[in-house]
């Protein structure tokens, strides 16, 4: 009999940790190599973990709700045959890894102050500004995984390790020991608040999901971050109005793919924003992060009410075919429950229909790190000035808001307006004419 490791696989590119929200298989139940042994949540995204072996669950080492850092073993698993090298688990090798693991702390800490510091090492993310001030002033990478970051996702900051270092420096000199091998820390569970309780018996009390929890963390932490301003403008889409309707049947037959107003905003977004790079970027304490690729975030609302932001990759490299087939995939995976991880990272820049519900405009709040989110109004008919050769007269046209929130810490009013008022100038300038 072998024992298999079952560990938390990787599950996107910037995913440190999970939560474990279901076990689908209980101690002594039969797995099948690729059934799925649990389910789990990485910030909006449920997925499972699939067994890469064939055997009995034997073991079980984090509960529901426990988070679970990537990498780290979740269940054994008992084979009948042998499983391969690398996934091969046992006692008496795990006790020798940890002897000899003692004895290379004990050498490691006699050469830790003349040896250089491999930032590398760690499975947490430092920007590069941090590690050099941490290899100017002398922190070891223990010191450093121990600061409590206060940026996104707990990543230290420029003030986070300037302020450890004053306050290591204000402190008395110690006699320097042998550092001990780190043991991973149990997962801490925040103390539990009382229910609130209906005074007058009738109000129904209703705790928030997961994800709405998750949700209600980020819109205050995005409040906070940012300093939040908005510019409106309105736009005449009527001849995309009059397009669409011309070729949406044509369309869907030929590409088996509706046709919605999304990816057309969508293109015009991705275009603007290669004319405007410094509304395609992200703030790290002091230094703003240009990106190099134009990912667009479509905001979502699912069926239960909540909201989910799936990322379109290199958007500014779709046509429209290719950009109306990525919209309809997120989106349909989206309500189904089926988004991946990565699915939901890397985004630059994000855009909120808020006029599927009706809404004329709105203010949204930033998606962190980005620096600008744009809504999208109800399209409607208003009676509007045409402007001719002839003269001018009133007409019929259809038209909607553009809403743009962005970080006035980086982007000024006119960077802001620019953007929002090239958006519209593609939009109004769409080619009635042209093929799909």
């Amino acid at each position: 009999m072998a024992k298999f490791e079952l560990k938390l696989p990787k599950m996107g590119e910037s995913v440190a940790e999970a939560t474990i929200t279901n076990w689908l298989k209980n101690v002594g139940d039969p797995i099948d190599a690729d059934e799925a042994v649990l389910e789990i949540a990485t910030d909006k995204v449920d997925s499972e973990v699939p067994s890469e072996v064939s055997g009995v669950l034997s073991e079980i080492l984090f509960q529901v709700d426990d988070v679970v850092q990537v990498g780290q073993t979740i269940a054994y698993i008992e084979t009948e045959g042998d499983v391969p090298a690398q996934a091969q688990s046992s006692e008496e090798p795990a006790k020798e890894a940890n002897v000899e693991a003692v004895a290379q702390t004990v050498e490691t800490a006699k050469d830790a102050a003349s040896a250089p510091v491999d930032f590398s090492d760690s499975d947490k993310f430092f920007s590069p500004l941090v590690k050099n001030i941490a290899k100017e002033e002398g922190v070891s990478l223990a010191e450093l995984e121990a600061i409590s970051g206060t940026g996104k996702d707990g990543r230290v900051t420029k003030n986070d390790i300037l302020d450890y270092i004053k306050n290591r420096s204000s402190q008395p000199a110690t006699t320097p020991q042998a550092a001990k091998p780190a043991a991973p820390a149990p997962a801490s569970k925040p103390a539990a608040k009382a229910a609130p309780v209906s005074v007058n018996g009738q109000d129904e009390i209703i705790e928030m999901d997961r994800m709405r929890k998750m949700i209600s963390h980020h819109m205050v932490q995005s409040v906070q971050t940012s300093a939040h301003v908005q510019s409106f403008i309105e736009v005449d889409v009527t001849n995309i109005v009059n397009w669409r309707n011309k070729v949406k049947k044509e369309f869907e037959q030929r590409e088996g793919e509706k046709l919605t107003f999304t990816p057309i905003f969508m293109e015009a977004v991705a275009r603007a924003l290669k004319d405007f790079p410094m509304m395609n970027i992200s703030v790290d304490g002091d230094y703003i992060i240009k990106k190099k690729n134009v990912n667009l975030g479509m905001a979502a609302a699912l069926p239960n009410g909540n909201l989910i932001v799936p990322v379109i990759k290199n958007a500014d490299q779709l046509n429209l075919v290719g950009m109306a087939k990525a919209v309809n995939d997120l989106a349909n995976r989206a309500r189904i429950g089926k988004l991946k991880p990565d699915d939901t990272q890397g985004g630059t820049y994000t855009v909120t229909n808020v006029g599927t519900f009706g809404s004329v405009f709105g203010t949204p709040i930033i998606n962190q790190p980005q620096v600008g989110i744009l809504a999208l109004g109800a399209i409607r008919k208003v009676p509007a000035v045409i402007e001719t050769p002839q003269g001018d007269f009133i007409g019929i046209r259809q038209k909607m808001f553009l809403s743009h929130s962005y970080d006035h810490r980086v982007v000024d009013g006119a960077l802001g307006g620019q953007f929002v008022k090239r958006v519209a100038e593609y939009l109004e300038g769409f080619d009635a004419n042209r093929g799909v």
